[in-house]
């Protein structure tokens, strides 16, 4: 049975960082493509973040450059998803996923190639 349970969500005044963790259960998690979608109230969800299986390369949507950091444990099974200099508008439900053999920019693009999601963890900056 593959869960991901997402953690470290809350509030946090813009300007400010937030670290978000996933930790997988129930599948080899050193296979998979691992990834952080979000969505906001009344939008479509949309990709942040995917990190590929090794660890060694990550891909990031333009919003997410050079404010957010993906990085994966492999040892532990955790995902992170560092975020620094917020803003409002990155208030949002903010969900891991995981795929294997897709991975990068065409896997944010395409978030029905994922095979797991988990239940998503609420992000409001204000």
């Amino acid at each position: 049975h593959v869960q991901l349970v997402e953690s470290g969500g809350g509030s946090v005044p813009a300007g400010g960082s937030l670290t978000l963790s996933c930790t997988a259960h129930g599948l080899i998690y050193r296979r998979y493509c691992m990834a952080w979608f979000r969505q906001a109230p009344g939008k479509e969800r949309e990709g942040v973040a995917a990190i590929y299986p090794s660890g060694n390369s990550a891909d990031y949507v333009s919003f997410a450059e050079g404010r957010f950091i993906i990085s994966r444990d492999n040892g532990k099974n955790t995902l992170s998803l560092q975020m620094n200099s917020l803003e409002p508008e990155d208030t949002a439900v903010y969900t891991c996923a995981a795929v294997v053999n897709n991975c990068g920019h065409y896997a944010l693009e395409n978030p029905g190639v994922f095979e797991y999601w988990g239940q998503g963890t609420q992000v409001t900056v204000s």
